[in-house]
């Protein structure tokens, strides 16, 4: 019987990819790149009859906050990083070719800046001689046709630049080295802020990313550094905060606890209303920001809030504790309890495509660029992608008239509570987005620079 136990989790609302892997002969186990909410590991590894000893990281992550310390509360397991990491809390520090026995099943340690100084690789073997692996963890370094942006964060002592040319030789000399056949796995898929050309698919081969992927094209050096420089979109505000929260010895999360129920909002909350944005449209409480629970959750929340903000959810009944665990991804833990008494009464306007046709108003268009560019948008509307919303504000104003729109709804939901809050007198938004103006054959303009 084959000794390997490998499961990819995929978190759809973060983009997240992790994974376990583990040795049947000898019940030991491994798992890389975990998000914060760890019970599908644990109830996995039970189930297999493995015991995780380790936690590896592939690189200390920005775009989520990491689970490596609730496993190793609950399981007794080992912290492992890139020999370059640094962090507040004790580690295993794995170096270049290091080699990471399971029983059959073992883990070779590649170094691979680029993304971070630290990044590293997981090469997976079923047997220690195998020549072909059957997989490699490539963390944030090479995801399906793409690779790790080296932009997000200033590290010490390197420039965007300079972590562009060690991820141009870290793709060509120690992941194109690797047989065709080995499969990839990555931290990452579509949607995720830590690339610009991300596929939906979650895995791929060294042979199949060879051939397709930008990045990997025969070029030179100087080509590299441009090709993956260019055209990045603007992190999320609460990329730095969780980067550095990965990096301490913080509070561990009970993904299981209840959230305290409140009768009256406390003094200084931000109230976040996670209801569908037309039941927020209904009626909602002043000052609400109003981001569903239907998609991408945490992330938004991240694009518009504090992760130091106290916050007080509004929720359709039941939703309270999953609402809490998924702002606890990102490193939101200031969520004092969830409202229990009415929802509100103030209603937001959402208009139809029909009848924004007929309305004299400062449109604003929170997509982002790349949409923009493949759909074109309407006449005279303000790109202004929902992450730079804040940074942004300065350039409407609060007094006129304003519709927002995003592609189907939801953003412009989210976007249009933000202006609200902050004291714009007259905002609504496009019920069913742009595709409701496209599918009303309404005009599209292209503009020619986005």
């Amino acid at each position: 019987m084959d000794n390997l136990v490998f499961q990819q989790y995929y978190l759809d609302c973060l983009s997240h990819a992790s994974y376990l892997v583990g040795d049947r002969g000898t019940g030991r186990a491994v798992v890389v790149d975990p998000q914060r909410d760890i019970g599908g590991y644990l109830a996995d590894a039970d189930a297999w009859g493995l015991k995780i000893e380790l936690v590896v990281e592939t690189h200390v992550h920005a775009d989520f906050l990491s689970g490596h310390l609730e496993l190793a509360e609950a399981t007794g397991a080992r912290i492992a990083y890139g020999a370059a990491a640094q962090v507040d809390f004790e580690i295993d520090r794995l170096t270049d070719g290091a080699r990471l026995s399971l029983g059959e099943v073992e883990l070779e340690i590649r170094h691979t800046p680029g993304h971070t100084p630290e990044s590293i690789c997981v090469v997976i073997r079923e047997h220690a001689r195998d020549a072909v692996p059957y997989g490699v963890l490539t963390g944030d370094t090479l995801f399906i046709g793409d690779v790790g942006r080296p932009d997000l964060l200033g590290a010490v002592g390197w420039s965007a630049d300079q972590l562009a040319r060690a991820l141009f030789r870290s793709t060509r000399q120690r992941l194109l080295t690797l047989p065709d056949a080995t499969r990839v796995f990555p931290a990452h898929g579509a949607g995720s802020a830590c690339g610009k050309n991300l596929s939906s698919e979650t895995t791929s081969t060294i042979g199949e990313q060879r051939a397709t992927n930008y990045a990997l094209a025969p070029m030179s050096e100087d080509d590299f550094v441009r090709a993956v420089c260019e055209g990045q979109t603007l992190a999320p505000m609460y990329f730095a905060y969780a980067s550095h929260r990965n990096r301490e010895a913080r509070p561990t999360l009970h993904e299981t606890d209840p959230v305290p129920a409140l009768d009256a909002l406390p003094a200084g909350v931000t109230v976040l209303d996670t209801r569908d944005p037309d039941a927020f449209a209904a009626g909602h409480l002043p000052g609400a920001i109003n981001v569903g629970l239907g998609g991408r959750f945490a992330e938004l929340v991240g694009q518009v809030l504090r992760a130091e903000d106290p916050i007080v959810l509004v929720c359709a009944d039941g939703h309270a504790v999953e609402a809490r665990n998924r702002l606890a991804r990102i490193g939101f833990d200031q969520v004092v309890g969830e409202f229990t008494g009415s929802a509100g009464r103030l209603r937001a306007r959402r208009v139809t495509a029909e009848e924004l046709s007929t309305l004299d108003v400062r449109l604003v268009d929170v997509r982002g660029r790349g949409e923009v560019e493949v759909s074109g948008t309407i006449s005279g509307a303000l790109l202004l992608p929902l992450p730079e919303l804040i940074s942004r504000l300065d350039e409407l104003d609060p007094v006129l008239p304003t519709v927002v729109f995003c592609a189907g709804g939801y953003r412009s939901s989210v976007a249009a509570s933000v202006l609200r809050a902050r004291g714009f007198a007259d905002v609504a938004d496009l019920s069913g987005g742009f595709s409701a103006w496209l599918d009303g054959g309404f005009p599209v303009v292209h503009p020619e620079h986005v």
